[in-house]
């Protein structure tokens, strides 16, 4: 049983630590970015150290208060906001923002759990390097909660998720017990990988304070094409030709339906899409060439084999700097017309690459008994991760639908685990997918999770109520 973070206990614990650690949290740090819930917070601690990250999570352990440790506020699954049960500890890393060191000869870089994922990747160019994590929101995500979430993003194709970015951690255990994996090292089997268990645990296992992460050297030269294709099913085969021709330098291969678009045009018309009319589907691709390789030449030669072939009837090819980031925008920004929309219900989910055209066709057909709705298809096509969100039709609100919003996803997600798929592909479990974990978790990997929980976490203080159903 938790205790609440009270006034008792704040008091005692501002004793261990520096003034200003300690406050009352801001709206930002109880909200989360689709409105679902609303947070509550005893007290928000914002350490500047590892030390005092211990400190506290001691004296949380001590008390067995919970502890919500939060990044940038950015999760999709409610991972960051305990909206019921004893008022937890918010733990904020935001003050812990430092680059430790980074070595350019050796492809690598430690940096603090609180550092933005944009100053990663800026700290990286410094030094003619990559760090190729990329979001749409990494101007306030920070590189913590990516790695406790497992982010994926667009450039998963190529250099995968954050848990193949990262070489070690740095964390607090439930105990207050520094783990002090920080190493850079490529290879080191000396006993169970505790940073690949730590990654993707959303809290629940320990508070991540540290990373070495992975750096790549910068490719000479980028090209982003936008191509009109007939269908999913053709935008696959474009990706094998494509894999055929430039294997290893596609860095992003987007699927698109022209809902987006739409939804654009409604919610910010001063985005102009890229063709006139629109095709139903459309593919964002981008290639990371070495020196050597024509930028233009070698996407149109691409184009001319999709077009060859029938997968690709137009495109627009990004021929300045500009001109490629807009055509990045426009497929970022969907996500944003969506939130104005206001999903019914949203589906982060993943599918093996063969199964994708039978499961768009199939899955709006599972909806017509529930009533009428648009669907917004779009997504990490190359690595399998579809963002499928239902929403209501135009002229109606989300509100309208709250009777079946279980309903559809109860749908929706029995249809992908059917055909082999996750219904948490890239933003984790959360509160939100706790009982999906629970219907189509494997029973073997579910038990074990439980016991790897109880034995780090005896009186389940990380994260409560996140990934497992709580009272373990």
């Amino acid at each position: 049983m938790l205790n609440p973070c009270d006034s008792a206990f704040v008091t005692g614990l501002a004793e261990s630590l520096p003034d200003g650690t300690l406050s009352a949290p801001e709206p930002r740090h109880l909200e989360e970015p689709r409105g679902r819930w609303q947070g509550q917070a005893g007290a928000l601690a914002r350490p500047r150290t590892t030390d005092e990250v211990a400190r506290i999570v001691r004296a949380c352990a001590a008390a067995r208060v919970g502890i919500v440790a939060w990044g940038g506020g950015t999760g999709l699954v409610g991972g960051q906001t305990m909206a019921q049960g004893p008022a937890p500890l918010l733990l904020s890393l935001e003050r812990m923002t430092a680059l430790r060191g980074i070595w350019p000869e050796e492809n690598a870089m430690v940096v603090e759990a609180g550092m933005v994922l944009a100053d990663v990747q800026a700290a990286a160019a410094g030094v003619d390097r990559l760090f190729p994590l990329s979001l749409a929101s990494e101007g306030s995500c920070r590189i913590g909660g990516n790695l406790a979430a497992n982010a994926g993003g667009t450039a998963v194709l190529r250099y995968g998720n954050a848990r193949d970015l990262c070489l070690g951690l740095e964390a607090v255990l439930p105990d207050g017990t520094v783990f002090n994996g920080l190493t850079r090292l490529r290879k080191d089997n000396a006993g169970y990988d505790l940073r690949h268990l730590l990654i993707g645990s959303e809290g629940t296992l320990g508070v991540i304070t540290a990373a070495s992460l992975k750096l790549f050297p910068r490719p000479a030269a980028q090209v982003v094409a936008m191509l009109a294709v007939p269908s999913p099913s053709a935008a696959l085969d474009l990706l094998a030709l494509v894999g055929q021709r430039v294997a290893g330098l596609v860095s992003a291969f987007e699927l698109i339906h022209r809902m987006g678009f739409d939804f654009l045009a409604e919610t910010m018309p001063e985005l102009r899409a890229p063709f006139d009319p629109l095709p139903d589907w459309l593919v964002l691709l981008e290639l990371e060439l070495p020196a050597g390789l024509e930028p233009e030449a070698t996407m149109a030669g691409l184009y001319d084999g999709g077009a060859e072939a029938g997968l690709v009837s137009d495109g627009v090819i990004a021929t300045s700097e500009a001109q490629a980031a807009a055509l990045w925008h426009l497929r970022e920004a969907i996500p944003l017309a969506n939130r104005k929309i206001g999903a019914v219900s949203s589906h982060d989910i993943s599918l093996p690459l063969s199964a994708i055209p039978g499961f768009i066709e199939q899955a709006p057909r599972l909806l017509t008994p529930l009533g009428e709705f648009r669907v917004n298809c779009f997504g990490h096509l190359g690595d399998g991760n579809l963002h499928w969100n239902v929403f209501p039709a135009k002229g109606h609100s989300r509100s309208e639908h709250d009777a079946v919003r279980d309903e559809v996803k109860t749908r929706i997600h029995d249809l992908v685990h059917s055909l082999g798929g996750s219904v948490a592909a890239e933003h984790g479990v959360g509160r939100l997918k706790v009982g999906d974990l629970a219907r189509y978790g494997d029973p073997g990997k579910l038990a074990a999770m439980r016991a790897i929980k109880v034995a780090l976490d005896p009186h389940g203080i990380m994260n409560p109520g996140a990934v497992l159903v709580s009272g373990i």
